[in-house]
C-alpha cells in the first residue's frame, strides 16, 4: 500500500496562548462564512419574490467569494492540508459518476 502524501504549504507559526491568534480568528470567520452561505442557500429556496431572490443571490455570491478567499489565505499559510487522492480512488469515483450519469434520462449530463 502506498502512503498518501499531503498537499500543504509550510505552516505559518502563531503564538500558543489562551488568547485568540490570527489562525483562530480566520478559522472563526471562515466557519461563520460557511454557515452563512448555507443559510443563504436555504433562504434562496424559500424566497417567493423575484427581487428578494435576486438580492439574496447577490449577497450569497459575495459571501461565497469571501469564504473562498478566507480558505485560500488559510491554505497559503499552511493551516489547511489535504491528502493526495490515490489514482484508484479517483478512477472508482469516476466510474461511479459515469454509472449515475448513464441512469439519467436522455443519456445523462453529457448531452
Amino acid at each position: 500500500m502506498t502512503q498518501q502524501s499531503k498537499i500543504q504549504n509550510p505552516e505559518t507559526q502563531v503564538p500558543k496562548s489562551p488568547a485568540m491568534n490570527d489562525r483562530d480568528f480566520l478559522n472563526d470567520i471562515l466557519t461563520t462564512e460557511k454557515y452563512m452561505t448555507s443559510s443563504y442557500s436555504i433562504a434562496l429556496n424559500e424566497a417567493s419574490h423575484e427581487s428578494l431572490y435576486q438580492d439574496l443571490a447577490a449577497i450569497m455570491n459575495e459571501t461565497q467569494d469571501s469564504q473562498r478567499h478566507l480558505f485560500n489565505v488559510m491554505f497559503e499559510k499552511g493551516w489547511y492540508s489535504f491528502d493526495a487522492a490515490q489514482q484508484s480512488s479517483l478512477q472508482q469515483s469516476f466510474q461511479q459518476f459515469t454509472g449515475y450519469n448513464n441512469q439519467l434520462p436522455s443519456g445523462g449530463l453529457t448531452q
